[in-house]
């Protein structure tokens, strides 16, 4: 199996950095999600230099939804890295993590009053994805007596090699405004007191193996872009998203995953040459969250017991509480058995959780060495909607989460307890003891 760079065998022991991934989950507890800092400061570092060898006016956001835990937005604030939020939470940990408002993008197809007054407040760009919700911006920047940058989110609709629910740039998409609608959207902009129009934002979805796709609406973007620049928009910016898929299966049938190298060679010549005959110069945004930290990550979790019936069944102490895709898109992630990591295939085993659920299947089917309870299983590529997504269902605690930076290894942040899991209940008066 062709390993993440994060990850290593020694003496039959996974490694996470140099942390063995046995003794981690003896000193922690399982479930336990496992982060390499490391790993993600190197992706950063190498997304935004392919990207800068074709302008200086690039601008990395990470799509904080993929891993919104403070820790790790704080790491990349530091790299000069901006977010793409989605929320007041994900607004609010990007700007205590240390990232600027003017490196933040709050994006949306469903904003409350709110979100818009606090992203407005803030100095925060908005990515625009409807004209019901740009209308409601004129009159609250109007209310506040207070300017506000946006973009609109133009929907290329154009074909996605991806699971259809993580497609967002197709027609039927509940995402942005169709590009031949866009125009009129800009002009009545144009006209508002308060709002300044200044950059457009496209993503045409997620886990996509492909760059065609991403050259495509580029090409697309670029001729709206210039469309609007005759209208008298002075675009800032560009955002064109993220979606940059990784190689969840790394064995038989390996992913061919593309590298941001081949991203940047289809995409950044388009963009380039659409500037050039636009006459602008906006910088080049892009937001990824996948790429940046998926493979970053593993889940470790013990066997509980072995169990043979029409198939061997592997039961294990995390679910799809706590990693749902899965259950949910029917994603794949390759398992090792950490503390038997280079021992031989002695059979197919299939790893499922203890959730009250048929669906709660991390792995189907697999080739592993003979497992036995106690035994550590490791989930890889686990980084990106991993913890993000999980939930306290069947009641269950969600696990911690431990950074590895070289020999360093430490919680970012503590398993959950019942009492958490009770904490904002509030029991009616007709039930008060």
């Amino acid at each position: 199996m062709n390993l993440p760079d994060s990850l290593s065998i020694k003496n039959g022991h996974l490694f996470c950095g140099s942390a063995d991934c046995v003794g981690l989950a003896e000193k922690f507890g399982t479930p336990l999600y496992v982060t390499n800092e490391n790993h993600i400061v190197e992706n950063f570092k190498r997304y935004e230099a392919v990207l800068k060898k074709y302008t200086d006016k690039v601008q990395v956001l990470y799509a904080a939804k993929a891993n919104e835990n403070p820790v790790l937005i704080q790491t990349l604030a530091r790299e000069g890295a901006g977010a793409d939020v989605f929320s007041l939470g994900e607004m609010k940990a990007a700007l205590d993590g240390g990232m600027p408002p003017e490196k933040l993008l709050f994006n949306g197809s469903s904003k409350t009053p709110e979100d818009l007054r606090s992203a407005i407040e803030a100095g925060i760009k908005i990515s625009v994805d409807s004209v019901d919700e740009l209308r409601q911006i004129d009159e609250i920047t109007k209310e506040m007596k207070k300017t506000v940058k946006i973009g609109f989110r133009v929907n290329p609709e154009i074909n996605v090699p991806t699971h259809p629910k993580i497609a967002t740039g197709i027609k039927n998409s509940k995402f942005g405004i169709p590009a031949e609608m866009i125009i009129d959207s800009y002009r009545e902009a144009l006209a508002m007191e308060y709002v300044i129009p200044v950059g457009m934002h496209c993503h045409i979805g997620s886990q996509i193996l492909e760059v065609e796709p991403f050259a495509i609406a580029c090409g697309v973007i670029m001729n709206v872009a210039a469309e609007i620049t005759k209208l008298g928009v002075k675009l800032e910016f560009v955002d064109f998203g993220g979606g940059l898929g990784i190689p969840y299966r790394r064995g038989k049938n390996a992913d061919n995953a593309p590298t941001p190298e081949d991203y940047a060679a289809a995409v950044m010549p388009v963009f380039v040459e659409g500037c050039r005959k636009a006459g602008i110069s906006p910088a080049f945004w892009v937001e990824p969250g996948r790429w940046m930290v998926g493979e970053s990550t593993i889940l470790l979790t013990k066997v509980n017991s072995v169990k043979k019936v029409h198939k061997t069944f592997v039961n294990v102490d995390a679910g799809f509480n706590i990693l749902i895709r899965p259950a949910m898109y029917d994603s794949y992630h390759e398992v090792i058995v950490a503390n038997k990591a280079d021992a031989k295939d002695a059979g197919v085993y299939t790893v499922t959780g203890p959730i009250c659920e048929t669906g709660d299947i991390l792995a189907e089917d697999r080739e592993l060495p003979e497992v036995a309870a106690g035994d550590v299983i490791a989930v890889l590529d686990a980084g990106a909607y991993g913890y993000s997504m999980s939930s306290q269902y069947n009641s269950r605690p969600r696990c911690a989460e431990v950074l590895v930076n070289g020999d360093k290894v430490e919680l970012m942040r503590r398993a959950e307890t019942y009492e958490d899991l009770t904490r904002a209940v509030v029991y009616p008066s007709w039930h008060r003891k």
